[in-house]
């Protein structure tokens, strides 16, 4: 009953003013003490001065209590800034009565009325002793009776026993009717080991294992470090969700709501948070002076990528950004996010990059300074059975935007590309390797400068092997892994952008920029770790399906290929690719047959792409058909035989004056 009331009630009812008056009571009865005991617990006093005295001394702390605002904490809540804020009272009255007591004996204002000093002093210290220890007694007192007949169902550990770990333990204890009961903290310090914080132990990192866990029945473990190392922090969690507990981690302090950390902020740790990424700036020196007062165009500005570079070029001082995007919805989805964040000098475009009137009407319009050309098709198996669309947005859209740059003398083209674009084994990766060749092409016409940027995997982009994970972990599993031995490179979204934005800034025309993506991830182990994660079991809970490589799939990619290497720049993530010479004028030929021969829809556009780029050898697919039989047979004579193939198709499409029919 006395445990609902105060639940229910107390914080109706429980007002600032009856806290004063709480406060006035003890001031009060403190001021009898500090007689008793300047007196050895007699009354050899004047009683009567005493009465005569305290109605003032209860004024004067009243006024303190008043000016300071002590009175105003919520009791339940109190804390070191709530005594901090007694003691500034405290201090106040005692001098208010000193000063008083001396104009008295000056002026004569009031007939008897002298305090000794000692009794001010001795006073003071009961006061605050008295303010501070009553405000605690509730506070206990109420927690013990809320925290009545409650079932502790989370046992808790905070690894970091410094401020950010006691933030995270106020955190969790502010909580009224919280499951959750904070064991102790692990920390790395050897001198707090063994030593207590809020009447909790401080252990050392030795007694994370199975053993100890599963004695104190620990749910969770929390990271409460500020930017503690991410290879650590990775060690750590892997080996941790082996233990079946949950592992969490608190947000940095910028993230805190008006910088105070909230129990619901604390998030289950994702895997992207053990990747061993470099933080990202909001602001960038040399992209500032590259995109300041500039018009800019982002093409596939609705995408995972696109959509990142809209976001960071927001936040510098360009003339103009046109977002250009097929996709109405997710377009219309970034113009609102846009709007909401305070940005407003952008203009959305629904547009094709492979219309070219519509896209030439664009540059006549915006006559953009320079173009982030991000539009692309990038699955995989999707590409391998829709060759036709991967040639014509990936070669024929990238032909048409940089042949408009060059054009209307845009200053700067950043072509992004793929890591699969290296030794491609599928459609979509040879795609985009030769428009990295017609980007390489169209530089050595002068003018224009094309950049190409070149990098693996972005974490939680559209399609993404980890999106598909949280779905499946969702739906209960089971995870699918195309091959136990399959590995890919990894990067944030952000990071990837910035460095997009940085290479384009820092590129002087025909480089090809490789960006440093850290060590590769076993796709299998990725799987493991996000069920551990979650907090389930593998196999117990969610298994892994091994589904077999799709349609041009590799097991590893690559960031260079063969015959190439690197230089590096000031940037240690940013290098650049030293790529074999090209023979231009025949490359951009076999280019330009190519996208004619797919406008009509020819079945030996495949064979054409294989021609165009040698190294290109087709993985688990269809088009296997299409590659060297005979690895003995001399370079030379095949493009020979694919030459005669060329012109056979070239006859087929142009009108003939030798062939009535054809015209």
């Amino acid at each position: 009953m006395i445990q609902n009331y105060l639940t229910n009630s107390v914080s109706r009812y429980a007002s600032k003013w009856l806290v004063l008056a709480i406060d006035l009571v003890t001031v009060s009865v403190a001021f009898v003490f500090s007689y008793l005991i300047r007196f050895n617990l007699t009354l050899n006093f004047d009683v009567e001065k005493l009465f005569l005295q305290l109605p003032v001394i209860a004024f004067i702390s009243m006024v303190a209590f008043l000016i300071t605002g002590s009175y105003k904490g919520v009791v339940r809540h109190t804390g070191v800034r709530d005594v901090y804020n007694i003691f500034n009272a405290i201090c106040l009255s005692s001098i208010l009565s000193i000063v008083l007591v001396l104009t008295n004996r000056q002026m004569l204002l009031m007939d008897g009325f002298t305090i000794p000093l000692s009794i001010i002093i001795i006073h003071s210290l009961l006061a605050f002793i008295g303010l501070t220890a009553s405000r605690y007694v509730f506070k206990v007192f109420y927690t013990n009776l809320i925290n009545r007949g409650i079932n502790f169902s989370k046992n808790v550990f905070i690894y970091g026993a410094g401020e950010s770990g006691i933030l995270t333990y106020n955190a969790l204890n502010s909580i009224s009717r919280s499951n959750v009961r904070v064991l102790g903290y692990i920390d790395d310090d050897r001198q707090k080991s063994g030593k207590q914080i809020n009447g909790v132990r401080v252990y050392g990192p030795e007694i994370l294992n199975r053993e100890f866990l599963r004695k104190k029945n620990v749910s969770e473990i929390i990271f409460a470090i500020q930017n503690i190392d991410q290879k650590k922090l990775r060690k750590l969690v892997e080996s941790l969700v082996e233990y079946s507990v949950q592992v969490k981690i608190v947000p940095p302090v910028e993230d805190w709501i008006n910088g105070e950390l909230k129990a619901s902020q604390i998030k289950q740790i994702q895997i992207e948070d053990l990747l061993d990424r470099a933080p990202i700036s909001i602001k960038n020196a040399k992209i500032s002076k590259e995109l300041n007062g500039k018009s800019i165009l982002v093409t596939g500005g609705a995408g995972s990528i696109g959509s990142e570079i809209v976001r960071q070029i927001c936040n510098y001082d360009y003339k103009t950004l046109i977002v250009l995007d097929q996709a109405e919805s997710a377009l219309y989805d970034l113009q609102q996010e846009l709007k909401q964040n305070g940005f407003h000098n952008f203009i959305p475009i629904v547009a094709d990059v492979r219309d070219k009137n519509r896209a030439n009407s664009i540059f006549q319009e915006y006559k953009p300074d320079i173009v982030f050309h991000a539009a692309a098709y990038k699955h995989v198996p999707l590409m391998e059975y829709n060759p036709y669309e991967a040639i014509k947005i990936n070669i024929a859209g990238t032909k048409v935007i940089a042949d408009l740059a060059q054009q209307h003398n845009t200053d700067k083209f950043v072509f992004i590309s793929t890591d699969k674009a290296v030794n491609p084994t599928n459609v979509m990766g040879a795609s985009k390797r030769i428009a990295e060749m017609y980007i390489s092409c169209i530089q050595q016409e002068g003018g224009t400068k094309y950049i190409t940027t070149r990098f693996g995997n972005v974490l939680g982009s559209n399609g993404s092997v980890i999106p598909l994970f949280k779905k499946q972990i969702e739906k209960g599993g089971p995870l699918t892994v195309t091959h136990k031995e399959i590995t890919r490179y990894f990067m944030t979204i952000p990071e990837a952008s910035q460095l997009v934005l940085e290479a384009g800034a820092m590129g002087e025309g025909g480089e090809i920029f490789i960006f440093d993506m850290g060590e590769s991830v076993k796709i299998f182990d990725l799987a493991k770790n996000m069920i551990r994660l979650s907090g389930l079991r593998y196999p117990e809970d969610i298994d892994i399906k091994i589904t077999g490589l799709r349609p041009g799939e590799k097991l590893y990619e690559e960031l260079l290929a063969n015959g190439e290497n690197t230089l590096p720049t000031y940037n240690r993530k940013i290098m650049i690719s030293k790529v074999r010479e090209l023979d231009y004028a025949k490359v951009r030929s076999l280019i330009d047959e190519l996208c004619i021969s797919n406008m009509f829809f020819s079945g030996d556009t495949v064979k054409l792409m294989k021609n165009i780029v040698p190294e290109y050898v087709s993985n688990n697919s269809e088009f296997c058909k299409f590659d060297r039989s005979h690895p003995e047979e001399p370079i030379e004579s095949r493009e020979d035989q694919l030459n005669t193939e060329r012109l056979s198709i070239l006859e087929d499409l142009l009108p003939s004056k030798h062939n009535p029919s054809k015209q």
